[in-house]
């Protein structure tokens, strides 16, 4: 399923609904800063987004498969490991990242827009096609002329 974040209270509930977070489900999730701000274009920034990923992949909830992080967005493919939903799993990625770059600069505040994107992947899909389709973003935004350029991506097959 595939929503359209918003700022309004309906809307951040029209996202959920129909949403099923599946155990072994592998999910795209693209979820963008609030007013598309380039937060992320300050390397610290980045990396502590990309830490806050991880940190989800290390307690055990998800298993990241690929990701790339955007001036002012994410996007993430992942499986999802435990009895935990997809979007408790995206709003402790947010939380987290939001209160250590609030921390280490003079921001404050929210950092995300509310709500995400999400997109169910089948297994038979071919994984390394969405994650190539992933990681071509800074490509295909003009950042780089190509993506070893780019320094805030990763995905399992390379």
């Amino acid at each position: 399923m595939q929503s359209r974040p918003t700022n309004s209270r309906k809307g951040t509930k029209e996202l959920r609904k129909g949403r099923f977070s599946g155990r072994n489900q592998i999910y795209h999730v693209t979820t963008a800063t609030l007013g598309r701000y380039p937060v992320f274009s300050l390397f610290l920034f980045a990396r502590i987004a990309i830490q806050a990923m991880t940190r989800e992949d290390d307690a055990g909830h998800t298993e990241t498969l690929a990701y790339v992080l955007m001036p002012d967005h994410l996007h993430w493919l992942f499986l999802l490991n435990r009895e935990r939903s997809l979007s408790t799993c995206i709003n402790t990625m947010k939380s987290f990242a939001t209160r250590k770059i609030n921390g280490a600069s003079d921001r404050r505040g929210r950092l995300w827009c509310k709500g995400f994107h999400d997109r169910a992947i089948r297994r038979e899909e071919d994984l390394e096609a969405v994650a190539r389709y992933i990681v071509a973003n800074p490509l295909r935004a003009g950042l780089v002329r190509s993506v070893r350029e780019y320094p805030h991506w990763d995905a399992i097959w390379v």
